[in-house]
């Protein structure tokens, strides 16, 4: 790693430039207030669940959330305005696609994440706060709240690229807009923040799971004492696991790339029950799931009430969307 550090150096000096520049290129206020959420290390530390969570909290708050990403793994990279339920995992990206199909939002994809929002709040005059899904480091876009989240990695060995995990070094002091959040038991860096609490939904048939029919939901505990195949194609598949087995399932694990296509099923045609998370259900279709039986397992959070609190004071007040911008 020490033969690394001096890439590191530049690595950061050029992050650095480039965050100065984006910043002179920002366009300031977009008419709505923006809440980013992002991580500092690469790979995935759990910014789709928050996001979901966040877009859900907002909504119960009143406020009219919509969503921007960039949709990672997308089959082109041409703007996607508004990415439906059933729009395919390879033109809108699996996330942003599960983001659509379980909060109803909003959502508009795109590389620039400022024309994304111009056009989310062009498109839906009732969107009074845009969440970003991702885009910490794409400085361009205005932001009132910054979202950091931290897996149980922590901030790795504390060193950038190439030499470490880290996008950008980890501050000393939080900037005021921002908050960090720990995807995870126990803070993971020694920056202050709050845990989220993970918690598992009941299983549901991949052709329920579709269709949108909660009603078909089953306990975990009716797959306890099958064998049971879970494929998981995440940033961390290793903590879907462990969270059914703590729910008392016997499970042969999977771990998949992350973003995972499915254009080939990674199981054996012989195997009885798989369960899959909702970012693979969207690539997943009921008839390319063979002669298994698919069960999808959602990954929820909980946002913690002094996150949420912390959140509430950083926020503007809310503004009647009727209100011209």
């Amino acid at each position: 790693m020490r033969l690394l550090q001096p890439l590191s150096l530049l690595y950061s000096a050029l992050a650095s430039l480039n965050e100065e520049m984006q910043r002179r290129q920002s366009p300031g206020r977009l008419g709505a207030p923006v809440v980013v959420v992002g991580n500092l290390v690469v790979g995935g530390a759990g910014k789709t669940p928050t996001v979901i969570a966040l877009v859900e909290w907002l909504r119960r708050e009143g406020w009219q959330p919509g969503v921007v990403s960039r949709g990672y793994g997308r089959a082109d990279d041409q703007p996607l305005v508004d990415v439906q339920p059933d729009t395919p995992a390879a033109k809108a990206g699996d996330e942003p696609l599960l983001i659509r199909r379980r909060t109803g939002a909003p959502v508009v994809v795109a590389r620039d994440r400022v024309a994304a929002a111009k056009a989310l709040l062009s498109a839906h005059a009732e969107v009074d706060i845009v969440v970003s899904d991702d885009g910490l480091q794409h400085h361009r876009l205005p932001r009132d709240v910054e979202v950091l989240v931290f897996d149980d990695r922590g901030a790795g060995n504390g060193l950038v690229l190439p030499a470490g995990p880290l996008r950008q070094a980890l501050p000393r002091n939080l900037p005021p807009q921002a908050l960090v959040l720990y995807n995870a038991s126990r803070p993971s860096t020694s920056l202050p923040g709050a845990c989220v609490r993970r918690t598992l939904a009941e299983a549901l048939p991949l052709s329920a799971w579709w269709r949108g029919d909660t009603q078909a939901c089953r306990p975990l505990s009716t797959l306890a004492g099958r064998p049971v195949v879970a494929a998981a194609g995440l940033g961390a598949p290793e903590r879907f696991f462990s969270m059914l087995e703590q729910a008392g399932l016997t499970i042969e694990r999977l771990p998949l790339a992350d973003h995972a296509d499915f254009s080939a099923l990674p199981w054996r045609q012989d195997t009885p029950d798989v369960i899959v998370t909702e970012k693979d259900a969207v690539k997943l279709t009921p008839g390319a799931a063979g002669g298994s039986r698919v069960w999808v397992v959602a990954l929820d959070f909980v946002l913690p009430p002094d996150f949420t609190a912390a959140l509430q004071q950083r926020l503007p007040r809310r503004v009647d969307a009727s209100t011209p911008r």
